[in-house]
């Protein structure tokens, strides 16, 4: 019989989810509750699937996102999760039928962007993705930071640190991560449902069990929080019944450096904890010199993390700021077509026009590596020396690092 791919019907849900956690090695049967809850707000007509003898065997969702670009504006993206191809299928061109699908629908409902996170390095290049912000992880050794315990967990400036439950976080959350939104190049937005599924208000995936965590914030000196963390704690002691355990941390946004450092200091001075796993942080985060003793600080990961596809290229080059005034023509490559031409950018501080043009082109690129220098990250010389862009002009590399290149680097907390 020959492969079905189409959206999928409400009475399809339990069957295209139990293909989503074949495909990511998460087998279980998931529950009518789990199963309930997980499509309660899902738009089905961005729900697909490839169907072989009526058995669910590729899987692709997408759903709307904003995304924060450099100066501080969204532009609306076609966010991509759960994709899955089972190992049985595979090679049959399912991804590829399903994600043409996708983008165009994107496209016709007038999104800026594509966006994902990339499980495999090697697959969404050919789509015309490209990553535009990196992910790393530090493990702290507390005992190496220096950190003077008896004060390490008392904020300066007349902040403090407070613990809270879950429904404080549920009230409190939105509003700090939205004005993180307000600044941070690379955050996307979190709905009710994400703050309900990292609080426990959520039913647990047919493959976990849900522990609590702790929660904490810092408040400021006027009473107002402007941050919060989230982390758990594992049980692990020595032979000689001393206490090495280790604390993960799921979950940390900051509005200022002040909050950041009473944050990462308080962790450090909690008792029986010898380890700090600082979850998925911007590579120049400023965990490691917010300690007496940077190394102290161990990078374990650091690895690509949001991938770009740009659908309308004069939108998202005017949705964003620069580093500098001047002009570039750029020659875009699309072979799927909708983000392809030449365009002219005239980029300020302040923001930017973008047209097509008939003008000679300045630098040459795919649409996936515009992608990787849209969010400030990447160096367009870097690529030029790679031989992924061409310089058409003298100089216009080192101009047009200028105008995109960001003082810090552009950070996605969140996997989608």
């Amino acid at each position: 019989m020959s492969l079905d791919v189409r959206t999928v019907t409400s009475s399809e849900t339990a069957d295209w989810m139990r293909a989503v956690s074949n495909g990511f090695l998460t087998a279980g049967t998931p529950s009518e509750e789990l199963v309930a809850d997980r499509f309660a707000d899902v738009d089905l007509s961005r729900t697909q699937g490839a169907f072989d003898a009526g058995r669910c065997v590729a899987t692709f969702r997408s759903f709307a996102q904003e995304l924060t670009v450099v100066g501080g504006a969204t532009v609306a993206a076609d966010a991509i999760t759960g994709v899955t191809v089972a190992p049985t299928h595979r090679r049959r061109g399912l991804l590829s039928r399903m994600m043409a699908t996708d983008l165009a629908a994107a496209k016709e409902r007038g999104e800026t962007v594509a966006s994902l996170i990339a499980a495999e390095y090697p697959i969404y290049g050919r789509y015309g993705f490209g990553p535009a912000a990196w992910s790393s992880v530090w493990e702290v050794s507390v005992h190496r930071a220096g950190l003077d315990p008896r004060r390490s967990g008392q904020p300066a400036g007349g902040g403090r640190i407070e613990m809270v439950d879950g429904a404080d976080v549920r009230k409190l959350g939105p509003e700090v991560h939205a004005a993180l939104a307000a600044r941070q190049p690379g955050v996307v937005t979190r709905d009710e449902r994400w703050w309900r599924q990292r609080t426990g208000a959520a039913p647990s995936s047919a493959h976990e069990t849900w522990t609590e965590p702790f929660y904490v914030v810092h408040r400021a000196g006027d009473g107002t929080v402007d941050g919060l963390m989230t982390y758990g704690v594992d049980d692990t002691w020595g032979d000689s019944k001393q206490p090495l355990n280790t604390a993960s941390v799921r979950d940390m946004i900051a509005l200022n450096p002040a909050a950041e450092r009473a944050l990462w200091h308080y962790l450090c001075s909690v008792d029986w904890i010898t380890t700090i796993r600082s979850g998925y942080r911007a590579p120049d985060d400023l965990l490691p010199l917010l300690l007496p003793d940077p190394r102290a600080a161990r990078m374990v990961t650091n690895a690509d993390w949001l991938w770009l596809r740009l659908l309308d290229v004069p939108r998202a080059l005017e949705a964003r700021t620069y580093g500098t005034e001047a002009s570039l023509v750029l020659e875009v490559r699309d072979e799927a077509g909708p983000a392809g031409g030449r365009f002219l950018l005239d980029a300020s501080t302040s923001g930017a026009r973008c047209a097509p043009t008939t003008r000679s082109a300045d630098l040459a690129l795919d649409v996936a590596e515009l992608a990787t220098l849209y969010l400030g990250d990447e160096s367009v010389r870097r690529l030029v020396d790679l031989g992924r862009a061409e310089e058409s002009r003298a100089g216009a590399a080192t101009t047009a690092d200028a105008v995109f290149r960001t003082g810090r680097r552009p950070w996605c907390p969140d996997v989608f």
